[in-house]
């Protein structure tokens, strides 16, 4: 949620940097303008409710000296009557407020490169060689098929178009790559959660899905529950409403989960393959920290997931996305792309994001600081990694015969087995 002080006291900068964003400035202004009316009835309702406190005293002093205070009965009720129609008035705006508040993204940082979209993004650095082939490399479905590792067809047949089975050593492929990054995050101080793969309203608000992208997600009709489009929504939410302990910050949390999503509006795009589906697994990076932290938090989960694609050895960039193209919640993000030789480009693989105090506002996560004040904490969230799309980056290693050799990280995971036929 957007610091609302800040909206009100400074609303220029504000108009400029949302409109980086695609924000209008007549949202800001049509927000601040409910706002005043917000505050205005405050101070009404307060004045009257002081009138309304110094009419009972005069009952009361009337009463006392046995005189008649039926006028000043009636004045008091009439002003009982239109405090309750202002409180619900009150009600209301302000809660047109928090819901206008609540639509507009997160303020994004001086050293992101601005955009409206994906055009502009800055390369930060480049590892590993794009591998060459003296034959024509196809696709990961088209290996995967003709190893019978990946069934797409009987994936449709079952559930439906982006849907798959992982068959043998395909399934032992993912759990391998998926394991490797737990057991890697651990290494890198990261406490690993198994966490709930359905989450209420509430939980969906506080990571900033809601109200903004209810189309994107999986809902169940009979309950007020959803699928979770990535394992940070349960993992940021686990200090939902709490206080934490300064001494315990940062928190880094990591879990492996299926992430379900409809990919509204991505109609055409990545219809094949492992790039675009509606469920797929994710290994995902949260951390909680002190504000002057999170910066150097970023940089350091950035490079974890990068140092994961190079024990895979596998070939990639690092870039930063404009103000257009990064998420709703993010200040900052990393983007790291693997390179796919079949698409002859790279493709990302994972995003790395500071969110500044962005959801801990929606979600009231904070700390008490040294003067055991309280502040929102930061929170960051980062991929680590799309578990589908490294099996697709293993297209990497395919060879002239249709086999694929599986990355030397990953042979302890698969038994010792270092080529998949």
């Amino acid at each position: 949620m957007i610091d609302l002080k800040l909206v009100r006291t400074q609303p220029d900068f504000v108009k400029e940097k949302l409109a980086t964003r695609g924000v209008d400035a007549a949202e800001i202004d049509a927000l601040l303008d409910l706002d005043q009316q917000r505050r205005d009835l405050i101070v009404k309702s307060e004045t009257m409710k002081a009138d309304r406190n110094q009419v009972s005293d005069e009952i009361s002093q009337l009463k006392r000296n046995k005189e008649d205070a039926s006028d000043k009965i009636n004045q008091m009720k009439q002003v009982s009557a239109d405090i309750k129609a202002l409180d619900e008035q009150l009600t209301q705006i302000a809660d047109d407020v928090h819901d206008k508040a609540s639509r507009l993204p997160n303020i994004p940082n001086d050293n992101v490169p601005v955009g409206l979209t994906e055009d502009g993004s800055v390369e930060l650095r480049k590892w590993g060689e794009i591998p060459t082939f003296d034959f024509e490399p196809k696709s990961h479905w088209e290996i995967g098929e003709a190893l019978g590792i990946l069934d797409f067809e009987r994936g449709a047949k079952v559930s439906g178009s982006r849907f798959l089975y992982y068959v043998g050593q395909g399934a032992r492929l993912e759990r391998a790559i998926y394991n490797f990054f737990l057991d890697e995050n651990e290494k890198a101080g990261f406490t690993e959660i198994l966490p709930p793969y359905m989450v209420n309203s509430e939980s969906m608000f506080g990571t900033g899905q809601f109200p903004k992208f209810t189309e994107d997600v999986y809902s169940l009709k009979e309950a007020d529950e959803t699928l979770i489009p990535t394992a940070e929504v349960p993992l940021v939410n686990f200090y939902r409403d709490e206080v934490i302990d300064d001494t315990k910050l940062p928190v880094k949390f990591t879990a492996l989960s299926p992430a379900f999503r409809s990919e509204a509006g991505s109609a055409g795009r990545d219809t094949r393959g492992l790039i675009r589906l509606h469920q797929f697994n994710k290994v995902e990076m949260v951390q909680f920290t002190k504000p002057e932290q999170s910066w150097d938090a970023l940089e350091k989960m950035t490079n974890h997931a990068e140092d994961l694609l190079k024990k895979l050895g596998l070939a990639h960039h690092v870039i930063t996305l404009t103000t257009g193209d990064m998420s709703f919640t993010a200040a900052m993000t990393h983007d790291l792309e693997v390179w796919l030789p079949f698409q002859d480009k790279y493709r990302e693989i994972s995003s790395c994001s500071n969110c500044t105090d962005f959801q801990a506002r929606r979600a009231h996560i904070q700390y008490r600081d040294e003067n055991g004040k309280l502040q929102y904490v930061h929170t960051l969230n980062g991929s680590g990694l799309a578990v589908g799309r490294t099996v697709a980056a293993v297209g990497n290693y395919q060879n002239a015969d249709g086999t694929v050799n599986i990355p030397e990280a990953l042979q302890p995971y698969m038994g010792g087995q270092t080529v998949i036929k």
